[in-house]
């Protein structure tokens, strides 16, 4: 099936495709993203695409429905990830490590990173908290 938006490509973004490819110095997916455009602006269909390449429909869609809406950059380049906030500030993380260093609990032998998470949200350093994030706070390095 063809599709609705044929993937039209200038002289410059087919050299730089080229260049890309053949230099190889990119990740599989960057590489076959180039290779999706580079056939499906000879006329290949979604199915004959899906086929030489070995991906999913959508990819190819995807794909080319990027290149149309945002150009050359936005296929070949992973948009960069947003970075999460810090679960804790600076100052709970230190309370934390001091409920850790602090005596256990009668009728436990060591804290359990639940038990952690627990009292932090009891003496109200945190509204909530994770015992995975709090795992990750006890193993960072120091």
């Amino acid at each position: 099936m063809k599709r609705s938006v044929p993937v039209v490509l200038s002289d410059d973004d087919h050299a730089r495709l080229q260049v890309f490819l053949h230099r190889g110095k990119a990740t599989a997916r960057s590489l076959t993203r180039a290779r999706i455009l580079l056939k499906a602006s000879e006329g290949w269909s979604d199915a004959e695409l899906v086929g030489a390449f070995d991906v999913c429909a959508n990819t190819v869609t995807n794909d080319c429905t990027r290149f149309i809406k945002r150009g050359l950059d936005a296929v070949l380049y992973d948009q960069r990830q947003a970075r999460r906030r810090q679960a804790l500030s600076n100052a709970q993380a230190a309370h934390l490590i001091a409920i850790a260093c602090s005596p256990v609990p009668d009728g436990h032998d060591h804290w359990t990173l639940r038990m952690l998470a627990d009292k932090a949200i009891v003496l109200g350093y945190v509204e909530r908290l994770s015992p995975e994030t709090v795992r990750q706070l006890l193993k960072k390095p120091c």
